[in-house]
């Protein structure tokens, strides 16, 4: 796909500030809104909640809930904001971003840089059509991780369609460490509690709850966290965060995204849907780059797809584009509808 001017454009600023300019510039309508493509086929459910599509943005490049108003005219079906803290911090020490172009990735080491959870929350809250998820993250300095999940999901819960617990950025210390099965347990015990007490007290309906994992899970690894989600009572698990492996040539800390995360994301779908199909819900993330590779998601058994990395490298017409494929895709094999496709490769 050509690169577009604008993308052309942000390339020429270092990457954490063409970041910031891609922020605002969406925000302030200053991206032209994609063409509409919109079609029944893709009309489909993310655990309940529903979508006009399954394309959606992942979680990092809208940290405080900036972009909220413009998602939706770029074609996205959902959106995914955060990942957000209880209280604002800056984040890891500049230089904290790395384009590496041949490769079509990108290492951050960001560190959950954000405004902190009053301000995200006041934003989640304008009215909108569109739905949108929250990530939530623990402060860099919590002495008491369970309770800063606890903290978000009580503040996002009302304001969201979904939430989203992130357990698998690399560049927090210890954070990983939640994925180990008895603090893992506990976590969502708890942040499955806080949706269970909103429901009682306050009447709000039931809403989603996923679980971001690591793509660096071992496979037995990855089945054992899926069973602990099912008897926790959580909808599903978004797969993957990027990756501390290193198949390129970068020996910096900090997560990798894009293409070279293909590998990884998809073994760890398969791992995923093989083992709890029938019982969770999966987004699938990591070096989506296409409609082709989006489609491979979706009969893999992911319910939807997030784009991130892949956009910085070919702009919001990717959204289009991977749209106007999977409609293509769906004829071809004989669906009627997205959902219809949902595992049957796996």
């Amino acid at each position: 796909m050509p690169k577009s001017p604008l993308i052309s454009l942000f390339h020429l600023f270092p990457p954490e500030m063409a970041h910031h300019l891609a922020v605002q510039a969406l925000r302030y309508g200053l991206v032209p809104p994609q063409p509409r493509v919109v079609s029944p086929a893709l009309e489909t459910t993310l655990a309940g909640v529903p979508i006009a599509n399954p394309v959606g943005l992942a979680a990092g490049f809208d940290k405080n809930a900036e972009t909220i108003a413009a998602l939706a005219g770029q074609g996205f079906g959902f959106g995914e904001c955060g990942t957000v803290t209880p209280l604002p911090q800056p984040g890891n020490p500049k230089p904290r971003i790395f384009r590496l172009k041949d490769e079509e990735a990108v290492v951050n080491r960001l560190g959950f840089n954000n405004d902190g959870l009053e301000a995200f929350a006041a934003r989640l809250a304008a009215p909108r059509s569109f739905p949108i998820g929250a990530n939530l993250g623990k402060n860099k300095d919590a002495t008491d991780a369970l309770a800063d999940y606890v903290t978000g999901a009580t503040r996002c819960y009302p304001l969201a369609q979904y939430l989203t617990v992130n357990i698998s950025s690399p560049n927090t210390q210890g954070l990983r460490d939640l994925q180990a099965a008895e603090p893992f347990g506990q976590l969502v015990s708890a942040v499955t509690q806080v949706r269970r007490q909103l429901m009682e007290t306050e009447g709000q309906p039931h809403k989603p709850i996923f679980f971001k994992l690591a793509p660096d899970l071992e496979a037995d690894a990855i089945r054992a966290l899926c069973d602990i989600l099912v008897e926790g009572g959580a909808d599903g698990a978004i797969l993957s965060n990027t990756t501390i492996t290193r198949p390129v040539a970068f020996d910096g800390a900090g997560g990798l995204s894009g293409k070279p995360l293909q590998p990884l994301a998809r073994a760890a779908l398969h791992t995923a849907y093989a083992h709890a199909g029938d019982r969770l819900t999966f987004i699938s993330a990591g070096g989506i780059d296409s409609a082709e590779e989006a489609y491979a998601r979706l009969r893999a058994g992911a319910s939807a797809v997030q784009l991130y990395t892949a956009l910085t490298y070919q702009g919001m017409g990717l959204v289009t584009q991977i749209k106007r494929g999977l409609i293509a895709f769906l004829q071809q094999d004989g669906f009627a509808n997205v959902r219809e496709a949902i595992g049957v490769g796996a």
